[in-house]
C-alpha cells in the first residue's frame, strides 16, 4: 500500500511540475545540456588526438635512435674487421665488443619502435573515430538548434492564439458586475429603432400626421408662387408643366 501511494505521489508531483514548467525555459535547458555534452566530447577527442600526436613523436625519436644505432654498429664492425686484417687482435676485440654493445641498444630500440608503431596504428583509429564522433555530434547540435527555433516559433504562435482566444471570449462575455454585454446593447438599440419606426407610422396615420402633411403642401404652393414671381421679374416664361401624377382619391374623413 505504501508503494502504491508513493508512486501516486510521484506521478502527481510530476504532473504538477510539468504544468508549472515554462516550455521556453525547458527548450533552453535542452540546448544547454546538448552544448555541455558536445564540449565534453570535444575535450575527450582532443585528448585522444593529442595522445596520437605524442605517440607519433616518440616513434619518430625511436626511429632516429634505431638508425643511429645501426650506423654505429656498422662502423664498429668495419673497424673490427680492419683490425683483424691488420693483425691487431686487441683493437679487433675492442671494436667487436663495441659492436655487440651497440647491437643490444639497437635491438631494444627496434623493440620500442615496433611497440610504438602498433600504438600509433591504434591511436590513428581512435583519433579518426573521435573526429567522426565530434562531427556527428556537431550536426546533431545544429539540428537541435534549428529545432529550437521551430519550437520557439510554435510557442510564440500558441501564445498569440491564446491571447486572441481570450480577446474573443471577452467580446461576448459580460464586462463586469452589472455591465451589459455587447449582445444586450445591440438588442436594446434594435428595440429603440423598432419603437421609433412604430411611432412614426402611427403619427402618419393620425390627424396630427395629416395636418403636418397639409402644412407641408401649403408651403410647397407658396414656394412655387414665389418662383413664378421671380420668373416674371426676370422675363422668363412660366415653369414647364410636369407630367401629371395620378393620385388616389381622398377617402374623406374616417367614419365616426
Amino acid at each position: 500500500m505504501f508503494k502504491k501511494w508513493w508512486n501516486y505521489l510521484k506521478a502527481w508531483f510530476t504532473k504538477k511540475s510539468n504544468d508549472v514548467m515554462d516550455p521556453e525555459i525547458e527548450i533552453e535547458q535542452a540546448i544547454q545540456d546538448a552544448q555541455r555534452k558536445d564540449q565534453q566530447l570535444r575535450n575527450q577527442a582532443a585528448q585522444v588526438i593529442a595522445h596520437r600526436t605524442q605517440v607519433a613523436a616518440e616513434l619518430e625519436d625511436t626511429a632516429g635512435d634505431v638508425a643511429e644505432a645501426k650506423e654505429l654498429a656498422k662502423q664498429a664492425l668495419l673497424r673490427a674487421d680492419a683490425a683483424t686484417k691488420a693483425g691487431n687482435a686487441a683493437d679487433a676485440e675492442k671494436w667487436n665488443a663495441a659492436a655487440s654493445n651497440v647491437a643490444m641498444k639497437l635491438q631494444a630500440a627496434q623493440n620500442t619502435e615496433d611497440m610504438l608503431r602498433k600504438q600509433l596504428t591504434l591511436a590513428d583509429e581512435q583519433a579518426q573515430k573521435a573526429k567522426q564522433a565530434v562531427q556527428a555530434n556537431a550536426a546533431s547540435v545544429q539540428e537541435l538548434a534549428a529545432k529550437r527555433m521551430e519550437l520557439l516559433g510554435q510557442l510564440q504562435a500558441a501564445k498569440m492564439q491564446e491571447k486572441v482566444n481570450d480577446a474573443m471570449a471577452s467580446m461576448t462575455a459580460t464586462v463586469g458586475q452589472g455591465s451589459p454585454s455587447l449582445e444586450e446593447v445591440e438588442n436594446k438599440i434594435q428595440a429603440r429603432m423598432a419603437k421609433a419606426s412604430a411611432t412614426a407610422e402611427l403619427d402618419a396615420a393620425t390627424g396630427d400626421g395629416a395636418i403636418a402633411e397639409l402644412k407641408r403642401s401649403t408651403m410647397e404652393l407658396q414656394a412655387a408662387s414665389t418662383l413664378d414671381s421671380l420668373r416674371a421679374e426676370l422675363g422668363l416664361g412660366a415653369a414647364p408643366e410636369l407630367p401629371a401624377t395620378t393620385t388616389a382619391p381622398d377617402p374623406g374623413p374616417p367614419p365616426a
